[in-house]
């Protein structure tokens, strides 16, 4: 059986490195938090029998880590994860100096501040109330339920239930329909939370290959029937991270084998609008299949502080969600409630804010990597990011060595369920031009360095979430 370690390596990734390469790579696991503190390793003698090298070289390794304050090992006993100075819990660093490529997400809209004057003689009229809103003010699901109607899917307030963003939405659709040891069928690559929160529940994950050009629609088809997954989660708009869009009449098979697999398909439509110039029109999921059920979120096209999401489901589903909500949280917070109303009003403005934005933003991305010779940006007609062809299975070393330049960077295998999709790395486009600029600067000085065979110092920052 193939241990965590390794699944999360990918053995053809360090198929014949050094002791020393192969240290790097486990230690950027830690540092990207695909391994976690007080985690226990393989073996020395069990790692070498799976990687098919030697002990001495497996030995070597783990003493590099150790050295380094990534690993704690015991005579005869345990080798487990720690981080530098502490074997406790992982530390934060801050650092002024540091960009963030993990993120992709914008700051506010300059409606933001407007949308929250506005609301609050609608937040004063709800002081009688107890404050408590499970299923979400009315206002804002027939708003969330107009929009989704307006798509091209027919939709009442009923069916809508205003969660804490998406994520949450997608933990708690988890909660009330998971199943333990059920397998769930994944895009690969996909947004790592969401990976997480299915392994959390228990699931063993299927996956399937996106890129850039689109979804291998046999082999989905062909999971799908064989395997009879209990879920599905897909992410059909412009698909994080590689920007993919799945036509209609695709989303109208998936939707039909999904239903005749009895496989819960979850749909995140977190990126469905940041739309910069697509080709096409695309309709819902949800319009080919009531069943589908739909995670949707403010965060992307109005502020990632706005903690507003919602799902789509039918009615006896919400019923049970309504059931289950209350054993770990009461409701969403009005006030964002009251200005999700207002931005909502006011969609074609702000839908155009971010349509511009995405696009300055893309076409800043664009310039910066012309200048790193081999790096290959594909079409990116809208979402979050650019998925980046590095020409060569690089990401991770390129990714410790952006760490040196003071560039959070998460490899491509941080979207994936096994440590592949090492020539790819996700680049945000979301970023102001002049930020942009000066990342992709600091990015050419670790792509140099990895170039030209530098061997890359991790520093001591471990940043886990990837948005």
């Amino acid at each position: 059986m193939t241990s965590r370690l390794v699944a999360q390596l990918g053995a053809e990734n360090v198929a014949g490195v050094s002791a020393s390469a192969l240290s790097g790579h486990i230690r950027a696991l830690i540092l990207d938090g695909r391994l976690t503190v007080g985690e226990r390793l393989p073996s020395e003698r069990a790692l070498a029998l799976e990687l098919g090298r030697s002990r001495s070289t497996i030995t070597r390794a783990y003493g590099l880590l150790e050295r380094d304050g990534f690993v704690s090992r015991l005579h005869g006993g345990s080798t487990r994860i720690t981080l530098p100075h502490t074997a406790l819990a992982p530390i934060i660093r801050d650092d002024a100096d540091a960009i963030d490529l993990s993120i992709a997400s914008m700051d506010s809209t300059p409606g933001l501040y407007d949308a929250t004057v506005r609301s609050l003689p609608r937040l004063a009229a709800l002081r009688g109330t107890s404050g408590y809103s499970l299923q979400g003010m009315p206002e804002l699901r027939d708003a969330v339920a107009a929009r989704f109607t307006r798509r091209g899917v027919a939709t009442s307030a009923e069916q809508i239930m205003i969660t804490s963003g998406a994520l949450n939405a997608f933990n708690l659709v988890l909660s009330t329909i998971g199943r333990r040891g059920e397998r769930a069928l994944v895009e690969q690559p996909t947004f790592p939370h969401a990976l997480e929160a299915l392994q959390r529940h228990g699931y063993r994950l299927l996956p399937t290959p996106v890129d850039v050009d689109g979804w291998d629609h046999h082999h989905l088809s062909a999971t799908l029937l064989e395997a009879r997954p209990h879920l599905a989660y897909l992410i059909p708009d412009f698909h994080n991270p590689t920007g993919a869009s799945l036509p209609d009449a695709q989303r109208a098979r998936i939707a039909a084998t999904a239903r005749s697999a009895g496989t819960h398909l979850v749909v995140d439509e977190t990126t469905a609008e940041l739309d910069v110039d697509r080709e096409g029109s695309y309709t819902p999921v949800a319009a080919f299949d009531p069943r589908v059920i739909t995670v949707g979120s403010m965060s992307k096209i109005a502020w990632g502080g706005m903690r507003i999401g919602w799902i789509r489901a039918e009615r006896d589903l919400i019923d049970r969600l309504l059931a289950v909500r209350p054993s770990f949280e009461l409701g969403t917070a009005l006030l964002e409630q009251c200005i999700a109303v207002e931005l909502l009003d006011d969609m074609p403005a702000l839908l155009s804010h971010v349509r511009e934005r995405l696009r300055v933003g893309r076409d800043a991305v664009q310039r910066g990597l012309a200048q790193l010779d081999g790096v290959r940006m594909p079409a990116t007609p809208g979402g979050l990011s650019a998925w980046v062809d590095l020409g060569a299975p690089v990401s991770t070393r390129l990714s410790l060595a952006a760490r040196e330049q003071h560039l959070i960077l998460p490899p491509g295998p941080r979207f994936t369920t096994g440590g592949v999709l090492e020539r790819r790395l996700r680049i945000p486009i979301t970023l102001p031009p002049d930020r942009t600029a000066e990342a992709l600067e600091r990015m050419r000085r670790a792509w140099v360095a990895v170039q030209g065979g530098t061997p890359p110092r991790a520093r001591e920052l471990e940043h886990a979430a990837v948005i």
